[in-house]
Parts: structure tokens; C-alpha cells; sequence
């Protein structure tokens, strides 16, 4: 008897081969997603805050307030009240590719914050020492901050999967 045919607990082998595929879809799309958007949202966090190359209070200030307001929410909840936002962006509700919309918000909040956390482990005398050199915040940002931050945001990461990774059992439970 080959693994397709074979019983698991009442589920057949090829029933828990589409779940996993279906997670290691999810899983990794909503990661790339929100991966990209945190990583952003975190430089915006670094750059706006007091004491940031562009420091801007009210910027800083919306952008702290949504990502704690965002945090705060459970996941289960999330993925109920994006319902609506889910249907217009994918045009369904159901299903692992609508499975990425609450799935890409529920992680980017908590991506931002812990790569914010790694990018303000970089020692101010760094960033002093680029200006010194003339380089402007883009060139701040990619030769000097993220390359020093770069084990630390790897750790965020890899942190980020474990929790997506629990959230998208949940997205399977409300349809994903």
C-alpha cells in the first residue's frame, strides 16, 4: 500500500500531502509579502523617529499606532473582519490564495516590529560614522544599517515563520 492510499488518523495520504502543499503555499507567499512590507515599514519606523535621519513625529506616530492596533488584534478575529477586504482584493473568501490577504496583515505588523527592534541594535556611532563620510540616508540605509542589522533581522525572520506558521493552521480553519 503506497502512501496515497494509506489512512492517517481518518485522512487519506493524499488529503495530507494538499494540506501541506496548500501550507507550504501559504506560508511562504504571505512570508515574501509581508516580509517586504515590514522590512519597509520598520525603515520608516527607524528613519521617523526622534533622533532619526528624517525624523518625523507624525508619521512616526500614525505608523507606531496602527502596527500596535494591528498587533493587538487576534488572528482568528482578523481573518473574520477582512472578510469584506479579502472578497475585493481576490475576489473570494475562500481558499488558500484568499488565505494570504488576513495572512500578510496578521505578519507584516509583527515583521515591522521585530526588524525595528534589530535596526535599533545598531550602534549610533555607525550611522555617525557614514554621515561623517558624506552618504546620504539611501546610502545609510543600504551599505551601513541593514548589513549591520542583517544577522538580527535574519533571527526576526525566522522567529516571523514559527508564528505565520500557527496562524495559517488557523486560516485552514476559517477556510484557507
Amino acid at each position: 500500500m503506497d502512501f496515497m492510499e494509506q489512512d492517517f488518523f481518518g485522512v487519506s495520504g493524499e488529503r495530507l500531502l494538499l494540506a501541506g502543499a496548500q501550507t507550504v503555499y501559504m506560508l511562504g507567499w504571505s512570508m515574501l509579502f509581508g516580509a517586504v512590507l515590514g522590512i519597509a515599514i520598520a525603515l520608516l519606523l527607524v528613519m521617523t523617529r526622534r533622533g532619526g535621519l528624517t525624523e518625523n513625529r507624525v508619521a512616526y506616530s500614525i505608523l507606531n499606532f496602527i502596527i500596535n492596533v494591528t498587533r493587538s488584534v487576534p488572528f482568528i478575529i482578523l481573518l473574520v473582519a477582512l472578510i469584506p477586504f479579502t472578497r475585493f482584493v481576490v475576489g473570494t473568501s475562500i481558499g488558500s490564495q484568499a488565505a494570504l490577504v488576513p495572512l500578510t496583515i496578521y505578519i507584516t505588523p509583527f515583521i515591522a516590529r521585530m526588524v525595528e527592534s534589530s535596526l535599533l541594535e545598531v550602534k549610533p556611532g555607525v550611522i555617525e560614522a557614514a554621515q561623517a563620510m558624506g552618504a546620504t540616508n539611501w546610502q545609510i540605509i543600504r551599505h551601513f544599517l541593514l548589513p549591520e542589522a542583517y544577522p538580527s533581522i535574519v533571527l526576526s525572520l525566522t522567529t516571523s515563520i514559527v508564528g505565520l506558521l500557527g496562524a495559517t493552521a488557523m486560516a485552514g480553519y476559517g477556510g484557507g
